[in-house]
C-alpha cells in the first residue's frame, strides 16, 4: 500500500473559510485514499504562521511514496515563497516520493494516483 503525504492548512486557521467544511472535505479525502488503497497521512500547517519545521518534521518522519501539496498552499500568489519552499523540502527530505499537486481536498487520493502513475 502506498504511503502519501498530504500538506496543506490546518482548517480552523483559515481565514474566510468554514472550518467544517474543509474539514469534511478532508475527511471526504481519507476515504478516497483508502478506497484507492492508499495509506494518508496529514501534514496541516497554521495559515496564520506557517511553519515549515513542522513540515520537515513529517517529511523526515518515514518514507513516502508520494507527497501531495495542497492548493490552498499552491495558489494563492502571497503564498508563493511558502509553496516553493516546500516542494524544495519535499525533494531534499524525500527524493523517492512523486510530488502531487491537488485542485481540493477531496480529489488529492486521484491525484497521488496520477503521480504514482508516472513514477
Amino acid at each position: 500500500m502506498p504511503h502519501v503525504l498530504l500538506i496543506g492548512f490546518a482548517p480552523d486557521s483559515i481565514p474566510g473559510f468554514e472550518p467544517g467544511a474543509v474539514a469534511a472535505s478532508l475527511d471526504a479525502g481519507s476515504e478516497r485514499f483508502l478506497e484507492l488503497g492508499m495509506v494518508e497521512d496529514r501534514c496541516l500547517i497554521d495559515f496564520r504562521e506557517p511553519s515549515t519545521a513542522v513540515v520537515v518534521e513529517h517529511l523526515r518522519s518515514k518514507p513516502y511514496d508520494c507527497v501531495v501539496v495542497g492548493g490552498g498552499i499552491r495558489k494563492p500568489a502571497e503564498m508563493l515563497e511558502l509553496f516553493q519552499t516546500v516542494v524544495n523540502l519535499v525533494h531534499r527530505h524525500q527524493p523517492q516520493a512523486a510530488i502531487a499537486f491537488n485542485s481540493g481536498p477531496a480529489d488529492s487520493a486521484d491525484w497521488a494516483l496520477k503521480a504514482l502513475r508516472q513514477k
